[in-house]
């Protein structure tokens, strides 16, 4: 006798015992060897088969009627079998897929990673959270001599895919040291490695720029990119910070204009996403003006203590559930 059809006479065994005393432990114990029936594989169609069969044995003059209803109720789980098996194959291969996403994201995390420069004469602050697993946003510093260079940017799509694509937008960066003093070179070059290597439906929005820590100069261009903030503390005001520049990927032969801001003490460049002004409440997506709201209520902070404030707030708003990857930076010039 094999282990499957063992399995089999001792659910009559339990099954007669259930009916000839009716007591909570026959109860239990059949409780128990259904985990039995699953290491066995045994289907939920097989479990009632043989129940019917073990009834038959047992009542011989059951009548028609009740025979009708075990048929009835043997076909009704015949299907649920099916159904349940398909769906713990469904299951098998989601638990497989998202494992493949936990090492994904934790390798995007380790190739992707900056760290934020040390510069005298400048307070920054860096928050970067992804709305799921993987992130869509990007950033980056790179600190010379006499410059630190920061990008900012976001891959239109989400998932693997664009993980992948900003993987290869850090490593064209990396590739293109010559260009880093030139904001506007910089992006053409990499517009280019964006046309030629990546999908048509998938384009990439950046804001580059460099600080010359000589003289406190803020140099930058735009691809598309959401427009950032400019404070100027000498008349306490807020300005957008636009770049116009077509996304990256769209034309080869797209050029790119440099713009230029002077930073003096207490001036600040506020860099961001579309995650940061796209925010959606209960009320509806916020405005750019209350982004700058929060941004002076907290004004009086470390740079990094403002990212960080903002983001809260943002969250709670949204009731902890982020919509889209959430990227804000802020170069503050210290007084």
């Amino acid at each position: 006798m094999n282990d499957r059809d063992f399995i089999i006479d001792r659910y009559k065994d339990l099954l007669t015992t259930y009916l000839n005393g009716k007591n909570e432990t026959a109860l239990y114990k059949g409780q128990q060897f259904s985990r039995k029936l699953i290491e066995q594989q045994i289907s939920p169609e097989d479990v009632v088969s043989h129940h019917i069969n073990v009834l038959n044995e047992l009542f011989p003059d059951m009548t028609e009627e009740m025979k009708d209803a075990f048929d009835f109720l043997l076909e009704v789980m015949i299907g649920y079998g099916f159904a349940y098996r398909e769906h713990q194959s469904l299951r098998t291969r989601q638990r497989q897929l998202e494992s493949e996403i936990e090492v994904a994201a934790s390798m995007q995390q380790t190739l992707l990673i900056s760290d934020v420069p040390t510069v005298d004469s400048l307070d920054i602050g860096v928050k970067s959270v992804p709305a799921k697993k993987m992130n869509g946003d990007y950033f980056n510093f790179v600190k010379d001599d006499k410059s630190i260079s920061v990008a900012v940017a976001d891959i239109i799509g989400k998932g693997i895919p664009a993980a992948l694509c900003m993987s290869m937008i850090k490593y064209a960066m990396d590739s293109l040291p010559e260009q880093r003093m030139q904001p506007n070179l910089l992006l053409e070059n990499l517009n280019r490695v964006v046309e030629q290597n990546v999908h048509p439906n998938m384009f990439i929005t950046m804001l580059y720029g460099l600080y010359d820590t000589d003289v406190h100069k803020f140099y930058y261009a735009g691809a598309g990119h959401e427009p950032g903030f400019f404070y100027k503390a000498a008349t306490d005001e807020f300005e957008d910070m636009f770049a116009k520049g077509l996304v990256l990927g769209v034309s080869r032969t797209t050029k790119y204009k440099e713009y230029e801001k002077q930073l003096d003490p207490g001036d600040m460049i506020i860099l961001l996403s579309d995650g940061v002004t796209e925010c959606r409440t209960s009320k509806g997506f916020i405005e750019r003006d209350e982004i700058v709201a929060l941004i002076r209520e907290n004004m009086h902070k470390p740079a990094q203590e403002i990212v960080d404030s903002v983001f809260h707030e943002l969250e709670r708003l949204q009731e902890f559930e982020l919509r889209d990857d959430f990227t804000l930076l802020i170069l503050k010039r210290m007084v």
